[in-house]
């Protein structure tokens, strides 16, 4: 079982970077798949990128794609999720998830979830 807690979001002018962090306790945090989805109020949680078990296969949404990042330590039992040039646009509620599936992009795919983070990108 893993419990998944994010922290460091926060309040940001466009163009800033935040780096978000997962941490894990539970057993088996190196045998999940771990992703970031979010989420604004009204529409749907978004997938935003996806790291497989071993590290070796990510998977970053177009929206975001050159500009964030997603890796993982498993040693530290972590996933993070470096934000750079954040645009008002990615405003929302960060959430960690994981499971024991390949990289997926639907949030039903993933067991479980932390509490979420937010980020706010003013303009």
């Amino acid at each position: 079982q893993v419990q998944l807690v994010e922290s460091g979001g926060g309040l940001v002018q466009a163009g800033d970077s935040l780096r978000l962090s997962c941490a894990a306790s539970g057993n088996g945090f190196s045998t999940y798949a771990m992703a970031w989805f979010r989420q604004v109020p009204g529409k749907e949680r978004e997938f935003v990128a996806g790291i497989g078990w071993s590290g070796d296969r990510t998977l970053h949404a177009e929206a975001v794609k050159g500009r964030f990042t997603i890796s993982r330590d498993n040693g530290k039992r972590t996933v993070y999720l470096q934000m750079n040039s954040l645009k008002p646009e990615d405003t929302a509620v960060y959430f960690c998830a994981a499971g024991r599936v390949p990289l997926n992009i639907s949030p039903v795919a993933y067991r479980y979830w932390g509490q979420g983070t937010q980020v706010t990108v003013s303009s």
